[in-house]
């Protein structure tokens, strides 16, 4: 299928959301979407991939604890840069005219970029071509506790301007009415695709036999310290230990993590093949997230999962425990998460066999392709 896609995604703090999207992305154009990504974070090694045209808006992030934005010098941005983001956005849409536009996570989260997002959905409603389709991509597990009456607000943007609502997972493992009061004011317009996730592909790197992941690494610093004191009491007990912080955990951290690292213990920013990493490894040590998960999953090695729960987050907790009921993880809690726990907990996993099936659906990026045609099919 010939269809024009133009894709917006903007993440924050973390990475989940744009290592997500870009799997999506290039799922669409391997099954003959002409894709534009547009993103609007700052920078990411490897993300976008190569071959999925780009574009990129003034990058803002989230401030601590997700209290605003600031741009890329980390000052909080005026109304004109504000303005002068969303007019490039709309240029954008006019210059695409695509048939179908794919909004990440929005109105389920981003409000902060509802400044640029309403007015993007009044033209692709609104414009002398409209667009044709109009679809929200959201991962399976929301962030529960929201303010009252956030949910039915959702529903109602939903019923307003969507055409589509593909989840990101696997109803038997989550639905959405788990994390989302109001799926039901939504049913008839939620796909679900399975998980969006890639297969291991080949191990270019130095493989290791307990590997310790923190994602994008903002959040995760506390994990990769505890496991490297973890590590020292081992003494080489386990195998090798290879810590890998994500591209977004500050350098100070990283550098105090390297500074007279023991023997067999090796430490690296960023892994383009982490995927193969996970599947020739013994377990893997990580938080929750999304795509971690996903990445775990299709390895299907041993994993131990430690979810970041700051600040009232429960995402990671819900995914986390889900997947100790199949026998696909163990779960630490973070309160209990100290050196020799965490050596405790590996040695548990390494005792254990592989997991082996009760997998949730994958292949979600594939399925997302295949959602968005059969709509556009039914539309003609």
């Amino acid at each position: 299928m010939t269809a024009a896609v133009l894709f917006y995604v903007q993440h924050l703090l973390g990475i989940g959301h744009l290592v997500r999207a870009s799997l999506v992305a290039s799922a669409l154009a391997e099954h003959g979407f002409d894709v534009t990504l547009v993103t609007g974070g700052r920078p990411v090694p490897g993300f976008p991939p190569p071959g999925i045209r780009t574009l990129a808006l003034p990058a803002l992030s989230g401030a601590e604890g997700f209290s605003g934005l600031v741009d890329a010098t980390g000052r909080v941005p005026d109304q004109a840069f504000l303005a002068r983001r969303r007019d490039a956005l709309l240029e954008i849409y006019r210059r695409a005219a695509p048939q179908v536009l794919l909004i990440e996570a929005y109105p389920f989260g981003r409000r902060q970029m509802r400044f640029e997002l309403e007015p993007l959905v009044d033209a692709a409603r609104a414009g002398a071509s409209p667009t044709r389709l109009i679809a929200s991509s959201v991962r399976d597990i929301l962030q529960e506790g929201r303010k009252a009456g956030r949910d039915a607000e959702t529903a109602a943007a939903l019923r307003a301007a969507f055409d589509l609502v593909v989840v990101h997972g696997d109803p038997a493992f989550m639905p959405l009415e788990a994390t989302f009061s109001q799926a039901a004011a939504i049913a008839d317009l939620v796909r679900y695709s399975g998980i969006v996730s890639a297969p291991p592909g080949r191990l270019d790197g130095e493989a290791a036999d307990i590997v310790v992941s923190a994602g994008g690494g903002a959040a995760g610093s506390r994990l990769m310290q505890v496991a490297l004191a973890a590590a020292r009491l081992d003494a080489g007990a386990s195998g090798r230990w290879r810590l890998v912080t994500g591209p977004n955990m500050a350098p100070d951290v990283v550098a105090g993590l390297a500074r007279d690292l023991p023997a067999g213990v090796a430490i690296e920013r960023h892994r383009n093949d982490f995927r193969a990493l996970l599947a020739h490894c013994a377990v893997s040590v990580s938080q929750a997230g999304y795509n971690t998960a996903a990445d775990v999953i299709e390895a299907g090695c041993r994993a131990l999962m430690v979810p970041f729960v700051a600040g009232g987050e429960t995402e990671q907790t819900r995914r986390a425990e889900a997947l100790a009921a199949r026998g696909l993880a163990r779960c630490l809690k973070p309160a209990d998460l100290t050196p020799q726990r965490l050596l405790a907990a590996i040695g548990q996993a390494l005792a254990s066999p592989p997991p082996a099936g009760n997998r949730p659906l994958l292949g979600g990026g594939g399925r997302t392709a295949a959602i968005l045609a059969e709509r556009l099919n039914a539309l003609r």
